[in-house]
């Protein structure tokens, strides 16, 4: 823990400056959660009981050995770090390490801050002597399930890359609610049709549709594979699932870790959850109706990715790429069979490969033949399809 802030230049390499006091990790350390802090006091104390009072599935609380916690404050214009200093001093068999630091306008953003977190994470396990370490993420206004530490284990045991976290967002009845509650029955809906018609087993129904940075791991392996956290001031999370996808990662998006965070509207970040929810409240309270890509063109999609699937897999094994097949896919998606061809064929992985087959479906004919819908109509046709299909 520093005794004074840090105060941090553009040209400086935070993850060189940051934790220096901090304690060395321990040996046997397994999974080293991180917590990026922007004037949380009103939820913090929570945040750390949560992250300290970790249990497994008998109700056991975990080694204090086998996870540790690093919370970074920055640019707080309140009491957050002499609240995690105290909480720090009241709990010295907890092992958190904490630091404040003053970024630069350039760099005050979640991005940089989860980004500086997460590869001190990554060094403190390799450093631990463990290249095979979780890194695990959470926020300041988020408690997470009490066993949330010990199921994240569980799933990359299990021979996954990465792990994404149930969000819960704990908030009175509303419009806005309303809305948010109805986007998490379209998006769960989504997850459970595209289970059935492109299924993967590293990833099986039940699962949910969540990597957001309120909850998310990736073993050090994979976060060093995938490029580290994306350089982006904001929607990092998003950025570094889509850099996991491009590298073929096993990301499994478990109901069993869950966390639950705050539902405010008055966000730390330009873009992200809050202002969602604060566009759902404005657009209720306009009337503007809530309009979703619609569930044929999703289901359409999950089936195109089957086949391209399939066909990249047989490339691979075989060298082999049946051009009959690519000419009825490249059809369905109306894109050039010749340029569907070489895409596949130059692809290190499928994931990039659909990356781009994806953007390029969407910025063609295919984007002016499927129009948003309602998202109550969307709901009700996946429901259909769920219900119909073996």
């Amino acid at each position: 823990m520093l005794s004074d802030s840090t105060c941090i230049s553009v040209s400086d390499e935070p993850a060189a400056i940051l934790f220096r006091h901090a304690a060395p990790p321990v040996n046997g350390l397994k999974v080293s959660v991180i917590v990026p802090v922007k004037d949380e006091a009103l939820y913090l104390v929570k945040t750390l009981d949560a992250l300290r009072n970790q249990t497994d599935e008998a109700g056991s609380l975990l080694s204090s050995n086998i996870y540790e916690v690093l919370v970074m404050a920055n640019n707080c214009s309140d009491n957050s770090f002499s609240l995690m200093k105290t909480y720090q001093q009241q709990h010295p068999d907890f092992n958190l390490h904490i630091d404040e630091a003053y970024l630069p306008k350039a760099m005050a953003n979640i991005g940089t801050v989860r980004r500086i977190l997460m590869d001190e994470a990554c060094s403190r396990l390799m450093r631990a002597g463990n290249p095979d370490g979780i890194i695990a993420s959470t926020d300041g206004d988020t408690m997470v399930d009490s066993q949330w530490v010990y199921h994240i284990i569980e799933e990359i045991a299990r021979g996954n890359d990465a792990v994404g976290g149930r969000i819960i967002a704990l908030g009175e009845a509303s419009l806005t609610r309303v809305r948010h509650l109805r986007n998490v029955t379209y998006r769960c809906l989504l997850a459970h049709a595209e289970a059935k018609i492109d299924p993967q087993l590293h990833d099986p129904w039940p699962r949910h549709f969540q990597y957001y940075g309120a909850s998310l791991a990736v073993t050090c392996k994979m976060y060093q594979q995938a490029g580290r956290l994306p350089k982006v001031p904001y929607l990092e999370d998003d950025a570094f699932h889509n850099a996991l996808v491009r590298n073929d990662a096993k990301i499994r998006k478990s109901f069993k870790v869950k966390v639950y965070t705050s539902d405010r509207t008055s966000g730390r970040v330009a873009i992200g959850f809050s202002e969602q929810l604060k566009k759902w409240h404005d657009d209720a309270n306009a009337s503007i109706p809530h309009l979703v890509e619609p569930a044929s063109a999703m289901l359409s999609k999950y089936k195109i990715r089957r086949k391209l699937r399939a066909c990249y897999l047989q490339f691979r094994q075989t060298g082999d790429c049946h051009t009959e097949h690519l000419t009825a896919v490249g059809g369905e998606m109306q894109v050039d069979t010749n340029w569907l061809h070489e895409q596949l064929i130059s692809a290190t992985h499928f994931g990039k490969f659909w990356e781009i087959v994806e953007q390029t479906m969407q910025n063609g004919l295919w984007k002016e033949t499927h129009q948003p819908e309602l998202i109550s109509q969307a709901i009700h046709q996946l429901r259909c399809f769920i219900q119909n299909t073996v």
